[in-house]
């Protein structure tokens, strides 16, 4: 498959051959089955698939535009979307929308969310009431996306990494997360934490400031924050995340999420 999509991606008349296209329907059907990744992880961190990212993209220019009717309501597009949910385990709330070409675990709960094609979600993650898994996003297992969780895709526009939130986090209220930035293993992040491959992450907890960029620690707990800048205008205050501290290993896991913004009076 991957030397067909290459060879495609190269030159999009190949498409036309039915070789190429069923390559291309095949990467998508491995990908919604789990059995493809656009991301995953290794011994040396994680590795991104290009040429899956690149199969999607063709797939968007193979697939036909089509109507549903959902009386009283209609759609038109290309893209299929997931089906047979008591089959696959996964609690799906209307009006959660999960596309063709995403992967869904066992015991997935999905309230009223969307999940875009490529993403991989874990077993047992909570998509919380209007939260949105962008194109291709990696989320962990035993994830929490709170309401209104925003995280980025990849395709519109194009990013060379996928967002990856790792086991184990707790993505508090309205957080937006995108242009690939990686949270570590069971990190908190407090409510309205934006994070962008610019964002400033400072670790305020010891003695003197510690500065990440495009990831979060693992287990650290976060929370919105702002530093002095100067412009021509004058010096404004411009938005960073603070890392407060680190989660207990006394507290329970299934617990601590909440409790680790508690002890340092973090609203969830």
């Amino acid at each position: 498959m991957k030397e067909h999509i290459l060879a495609a991606w190269a030159d999009r008349e190949l498409l036309k051959e039915n070789e190429y296209a069923d390559a291309v329907r095949v990467v998508i059907e491995e990908l919604d089955k789990g059995r493809l990744r656009v991301a995953e992880p290794t011994e040396n961190g994680w590795v991104v698939n290009e040429w899956v990212k690149q199969a999607i993209l063709m797939y968007f220019g193979i697939q036909q535009m089509q109507t549903w009717n959902v009386e009283p309501f209609e759609f038109y597009d290309k893209m299929l979307l997931k089906k047979d949910y008591k089959t696959l385990g996964v609690r799906a709330v209307p009006h959660a929308v999960a596309r063709y070409g995403a992967f869904i675990a066992r015991n997935v709960v999905l309230m009223p969310s969307y999940v875009n094609i490529g993403s991989y979600v874990d077993e047992g993650t909570m998509v919380d009431t209007w939260a949105t898994v962008g194109s291709c996003a990696q989320i962990g297992k035993g994830v929490h996306l709170s309401g209104g969780v925003g995280i980025g895709g990849v395709l519109e526009p194009l990013q060379a990494s996928p967002v990856i939130i790792e086991d184990g986090c707790f993505i508090g209220s309205r957080c937006i997360v995108v242009e690939g930035v990686r949270v570590e293993k069971e990190a908190v992040l407090g409510a309205n934490v934006v994070l962008t491959q610019s964002t400033r992450i400072i670790d305020v907890s010891g003695a003197e400031p510690v500065e990440y960029k495009g990831y979060v620690p693992a287990r650290s707990v976060v929370i919105p924050g702002s530093y002095p800048k100067k412009f021509p205008a004058g010096e404004y205050q411009v938005s960073c995340a603070l890392i407060i501290g680190q989660r207990k290993p006394s507290t329970d896991l299934k617990t601590s999420l909440n409790d680790a913004l508690r002890d340092f009076n973090v609203s969830v």
